[in-house]
């Protein structure tokens, strides 16, 4: 079993340099694009060895888990992301944990988290989550669907649309990748500028560890990155 610390480290390494070779195939710096770990396949030890290695921004999937790493990992700098379906009941326990929702992916959802985060005199910054390759198995906005609801998110006050997640095709490769990441920019290039004050959609939330490099290629700004930077220390 190799060194966890010196393994995690070299991921993250191999990793960084990957995102900067196809930032710069895409014209912009490395730094233009946040690597979020995601961690909801290794335990503390591990998720705790990525952040002292310098990753600090971490995603997990389910909010048991997120509340039970963040206690965890309360000594570190960490901004947790919350990457995975949430559960309208189970907002009020998140919130206080979460520095952004990447997967807002309904009306109901953002008016729950909105209702919510009023009680706690916050702003909770979020992505919403587009279903792009129309797969069932999925959650999150129809593509039609996004433009009418710019329009009521000028009613909230407390919800701040930072931009666009998805996830790729489950088929078809990094072919289909790359056409669900330019269908995703190609909406939010549509819509930028018919938004309401307060809601931006500058970020993009695209790519994994099988294709996050084609995400920055076609303009992805936040990449979700788990088993690339845990290869070697998962059983």
């Amino acid at each position: 079993m190799p060194d966890l610390t010196a393994q995690i480290s070299e991921n993250l390494r191999e990793v960084r340099g990957r995102i900067a070779d196809a930032a710069a195939r895409s014209g912009r710096p490395a730094e233009a694009i946040t690597l979020v770990g995601v961690t909801k396949y290794v335990g503390a030890a591990e998720s705790r060895t990525l952040a002292m290695a310098g990753c600090t921004a971490l995603g997990e999937s389910r909010p048991q888990q997120l509340c039970e790493k963040a206690e965890t990992l309360h000594d570190l700098q960490v901004c947790w992301h919350m990457i995975g379906h949430l559960q309208r009941n189970k907002v009020r326990r998140t919130l206080p944990l979460i520095d952004m929702i990447e997967s807002a992916d309904s009306p109901r959802l953002v008016e729950a988290i909105d209702r919510i985060a009023a009680g706690c005199s916050r702003r909770v910054p979020m992505l919403l989550e587009v279903n792009i390759s129309g797969e069932t198995a999925k959650h999150g906005f129809d593509p039609t669907a996004v433009e009418p609801f710019l329009e009521q998110l000028a009613g909230y006050r407390h919800v701040e649309v930072r931009g666009l997640m998805c996830m790729a095709s489950f088929t078809g490769g990094l072919e289909a990748a790359r056409r669900d990441f330019a269908a995703l920019r190609g909406l939010r290039d549509r819509l930028r500028g018919k938004c309401p004050q307060g809601v931006a959609l500058d970020e993009l939330s695209m790519g994994m560890s099988g294709d996050y490099e084609v995400a920055i290629e076609e303009g992805a700004t936040i990449v979700r990155v788990g088993s690339a930077l845990f290869h070697g220390v998962m059983e």
